[in-house]
């Protein structure tokens, strides 16, 4: 397959593969459930350090966010709610209860009933093509901004012109790609939202505005020395808001303290 697009023959010549810079930050420490140290918080991906170092090739950090998401944490996360909450069980007569699932009829019954003429495949690739384009390793102002104006095209294009095949009285993969599609929208939003107000350098965050002479990192710890969360301010589309508003974010942001280790500028050269 290198020899394929390489035009090479990696058995004469050095392949040209190495780990990129981004393989090196490290991650939070986990144990076999994907729990950190902190009661509660769960780290999957390569957000957590078991499997990081220089040791990977193409594509095998995507196989593990989709295994600690896909398979560890549905089954240890919802035991540690159970378990260390100490709640009592949710009735279905509940309002709670009652509430989340008139919502997932509403969803259901929405992308069933759009009829529309675009595939739930074609908008999910139509937006990764975004995200790879303007919210990559490298990114800028610019390409942030078109990139937060092509997605809530999409999400509009996606709510008013899907069409999802089958039935929601039954099993229905394509119904079920659709909500994940629906979120993908929203979260795809949220993260160019979020790389265009971090003004710095830091990490796996470049923006192209905000680098060194010689092309390293720029961090401006001074103002974003934080930990950022975010908050919808609306219930989202589904919940019968307005598809045509881009979405109402709240950012909430914690100052980080740095007792032992002081952040420093980085040169991965």
């Amino acid at each position: 397959m290198y020899s394929k697009i390489t035009g090479e023959d990696p058995y004469s010549t050095p392949m040209r593969i190495y780990p990129a810079p981004h393989y090196t930050m490290g991650g939070l420490w986990v144990d076999y459930d994907l729990a950190s140290t902190i009661p509660g918080l769960f780290v999957l991906g390569e957000a957590n350090f078991s499997d990081h170092g220089a040791n990977r090739l193409g594509a095998s950090a995507l196989m593990q966010g989709l295994a600690d998401g896909y398979f560890v944490l549905p089954a240890t996360i919802s035991n540690w709610l159970a378990g260390k909450l100490g709640q009592k069980p949710v009735g279905t007569d509940a309002a709670e209860f009652r509430a989340a699932e008139a919502q997932v009829a509403d969803r259901t019954a929405r992308l069933l009933g759009n009829k529309g003429k675009r595939t739930v495949d074609s908008i999910h690739k139509e937006l990764g093509r975004v995200m790879w384009d303007y919210c990559g390793m490298a990114r800028n102002e610019e390409g942030l901004r078109k990139a937060i104006g092509e997605i809530q095209q999409l999400r509009r294009e996606f709510w008013s012109d899907v069409r999802v095949t089958g039935e929601g009285t039954h099993l229905n993969q394509e119904l079920e790609k659709a909500g994940r599609v629906a979120d993908f929208l929203e979260f795809g939003e949220l993260m160019c939202h979020d790389a265009m107000v971090r003004e710095e350098s830091c990490g796996g965050h470049f923006r192209l505005e905000h680098q060194t002479p010689d092309g390293e990192a720029l961090r401006d710890d001074e103002n974003f020395s934080h930990v950022t969360a975010w908050d919808m301010a609306d219930a989202g589309p589904e919940a019968g808001a307005d598809v045509d508003a881009p979405l109402e974010m709240v950012e909430r942001r914690e100052p980080l303290e740095h007792e032992y280790v002081q952040p420093s500028q980085r040169s991965y050269k």
